[in-house]
């Protein structure tokens, strides 16, 4: 049933991985009816879902008046020295707040989420027990913060359960905001990240929320999908790999699309507030994850790379399991499930103040009109000619990092590039031929 479910290649990926005894848990979000469950009660590291409860209460601060979406908040030592993933921002830069949480939720910026924290509640330590507050008032009984990121910490667990609720609280709450875990990709100076949920763009439907990964988590997704006014939330914990996360939710996505006339016949699972809670230490899948069986170290984004214009499996995924999912994906009997990856519209993020519209547009211009300054790089003859032809540095350019859609600087940029050097070198073969028979000079390769 479970090939025929979602496609002969996403069964083999769950086939070809060793048994996987996670947390899964699917839900309505309406009416917080539980669709299936799997040890949804059973405590979890939630790595960087984590960062939904920091969203939850951004949001909420937002809403309270507390902050505004244009509030500028500063890069602490604390921040910056946060261990990747990250913006990487130096000490002293200022971010709005809706910029933070768009690199927070697409880039997973554990950095972003340590701006957020001190930002709203003065410091990591308050804003965690804040968060665990509110998770408890939520019905998050199972959920303890110690950090707003997610990074390993004995103290930070939650459940599948628990995750579900947030989920759904977010959607009941803050509807307006619903684009804050559904961007499908940031541009930061001229740099692309792609969203790490690997369901966007690829799902029918798909629209959030959260990816996470540590080596003791495993591999952890909170998705939600919505077709015929109908939204469903799923819940994936522990899984071995990035390919068998996206899978299985999708799996669990479409087995509760689906019209099953027998349906009334399947036992209630209940309401989701009502799951009891399990009194049990949470797993840590750090050898089974991160153990030295693995060739090369797991890594939240290794089944797809998400700082590229074109997403594809890593070498950090192993090459039978990127190959099971590509096929998956790509399976011409179940071409709905999962499909190819598409191109994407990202969204422009920046550092310093809120920027209208109209200076967008104008900052992304210029940018636009000026060369590639990395493509100078491959051109040693034209990047020696001025000291103006060199990459430019990477801070500032990260600073007012408002660049054109990808679509719009590769037009721009081919005739700068190739129709001068073609002239140049056409001229330079020219003088050379009465002195000498050789083969012209070849023109530099237009990148």
């Amino acid at each position: 049933m479970l090939g025929i479910a979602f496609g002969f290649g996403a069964a083999a990926v769950l086939a070809a991985t060793p048994a996987w005894s996670g947390s899964s848990i699917l839900i309505d979000a309406d009416s917080g009816k539980v669709l299936r469950a799997d040890n949804a009660t059973y405590p979890w590291y939630p790595a960087s879902t984590t960062k939904l409860m920091t969203l939850y209460m951004t949001l909420s601060a937002v809403r309270d008046n507390r902050i505004t979406f244009d509030t500028l908040f500063t890069v602490s030592r604390n921040a910056n020295l946060q261990a990747p993933t990250k913006m990487g921002l130096p000490v002293g830069a200022q971010v709005t707040v809706d910029n933070a949480l768009k690199m927070m939720m697409v880039k997973s910026a554990n950095d972003m989420a340590v701006l957020l924290a001190e930002g709203i509640g003065g410091s990591v330590d308050d804003f965690a027990q804040q968060m665990t507050d509110t998770a408890h008032k939520l019905g998050m009984s199972e959920s303890n913060f110690v950090n707003p990121n997610g990074l390993p910490a004995d103290g930070q667990i939650t459940s599948a359960r628990d995750l579900a609720i947030l989920a759904r609280a977010l959607i009941r709450e803050f509807p307006d905001y619903s684009f804050y875990w559904h961007v499908p990709a940031i541009k930061f100076g001229r740099r692309i990240v792609r969203n790490y949920n690997p369901l966007l763009g690829r799902y029918p439907g798909a629209d959030g929320m959260k990816t996470g990964f540590i080596c003791a988590s495993g591999f952890n997704l909170v998705a939600t999908a919505t077709r015929n006014n109908k939204r469903l939330i799923a819940v994936v914990l522990g899984a071995p790999s990035g390919a068998v996360r996206a899978i299985k939710a999708a799996e669990m996505l479409e087995s509760g699309f689906s019209q099953n006339p027998l349906s009334w016949l399947t036992p209630s699972l209940g309401m989701v507030d009502a799951l009891a809670p399990m009194n049990v230490d949470p797993p840590n899948l750090q050898e089974q994850t991160c153990g030295k069986h693995r060739k090369r170290p797991a890594a939240e984004d290794e089944d797809m790379d998400a700082d590229s214009d074109n997403p594809q499996p890593t070498a950090a995924a192993s090459t039978e399991t990127r190959s099971l999912l590509l096929s998956a994906l790509r399976a011409p009997t179940n071409p709905v499930l999962l499909s190819d990856l598409g191109p994407v519209m990202p969204v422009v993020v920046y550092t310093g103040p809120t920027r209208s519209p109209s200076q967008l547009a104008t900052l992304s211009s210029d940018i636009a009109a000026e060369p590639d300054k990395k493509k100078t790089k491959h051109h040693k003859a034209t990047a020696a000619k001025s000291n103006d032809d060199q990459p430019a540095p990477e801070k500032p350019a990260n600073k007012k990092s408002v660049v054109a859609k990808p679509t719009d600087a590769k037009p721009t940029l081919k005739p700068v590039d190739t129709k001068p050097t073609a002239q140049a070198n056409a001229a330079a073969a020219a003088a050379a031929a009465p002195k000498k028979q050789a083969k012209p000079k070849p023109a530099a390769p237009a990148q």
